[in-house]
């Protein structure tokens, strides 16, 4: 009985972990006009695609960092869907007491839209919420020794994946601005050039430099330059591609030109490059 009893604390104390969690890192955007727009918008497809992105980056994150330990692979897709409904909840619940879902006044699939979409930000805090917030026991159940990521390809997968989550992340923050495209359009082949190599200087710094916690070592037998061609340039690749697909997603790129659609990419990348170094850091 106590067993049940202690594994049932446990459950509601992740749970609620994990809405702090939602509500913590969706708070933005639930407060944003932009995202409130997008979700009566968005093609039906787009926010499916979208989805299918997100889903499995979930599960991907609920097995590095959820906030139940889960047991083999059905626990881990049970531990993303839970955190994903967690995310629905707290969206529902903001959307509702900010106005900004009516039940007299929305529609029905408007409303579906809007809450579908803001759960995704609020499903990333949700599934982070134990590397984040939880004690010791529980952070850090499921990192390896930060050294293997630099000989075992496994590791070395996991850590492209750790920076694809965080680029996807940010950039998913800001993409709906409409200041994405004012930049872009402002900008200089110059401005995006320096822009490209500021990134992968902070990237590179991020983790391997500053001296934040949960940063790297380098192994003695790599040096900076090999770590920065292994790392860092896949990672800032990550970012562009990342930062990309955010465009797409939220429309940014219909009648664009491709040179205004690469600065916008270019602006988008910055922070979903920082955001891909701060994953490494902090799973």
């Amino acid at each position: 009985m106590n067993d049940a009893t202690d594994s049932s604390n446990k459950f509601l104390t992740g749970l609620a972990r994990a809405s702090g969690g939602a509500l913590l890192f969706s708070l933005p955007m639930l407060l944003t006009m932009e995202m409130w727009w997008l979700g009566f918008t968005m093609p039906a497809m787009r926010l499916a695609v979208l989805l299918a992105v997100t889903l499995p980056t979930l599960m991907g994150l609920a097995y590095y960092s959820g906030f139940e330990v889960p047991q083999g692979w059905v626990g881990t897709v049970v531990d993303a869907f839970v955190a994903y409904c967690v995310g629905i909840v707290v969206a529902s619940s903001v959307l509702v007491l900010i106005a900004v879902i009516r039940s007299s006044e929305t529609m029905f699939s408007e409303g579906l839209g809007k809450i579908v979409l803001q759960a995704i930000p609020a499903s990333f805090g949700a599934v982070l919420a134990s590397s984040q917030f939880g004690d010791d026991n529980d952070n850090g159940r499921r990192h390896e020794p930060n050294g293997h990521a630099h000989h075992d390809l496994g590791c070395y997968f996991r850590e492209l994946f750790l920076m694809f989550a965080g680029a996807i992340f940010l950039a998913f923050n800001v993409a709906p601005t409409e200041e994405m495209l004012v930049i872009a359009l402002k900008m200089t082949a110059w401005h995006a050039i320096a822009m490209g190599l500021c990134s992968l200087v902070v990237m590179h710094a991020f983790v391997f430099v500053v001296k934040f916690r949960g940063q790297e070592a380098v192994p003695d037998e790599s040096s900076q330059g090999s770590v920065f061609l292994r790392f860092t340039i896949p990672g800032y690749a990550i970012a562009l591609l990342a930062s990309l697909f955010c465009l797409w997603v939220f429309g940014r790129l219909e009648d664009t030109a491709l040179e205004e659609t690469l600065m916008a990419t270019m602006v988008l990348a910055t922070p979903a490059a920082v955001g891909a170094a701060a994953a490494r850091l902090v799973l």
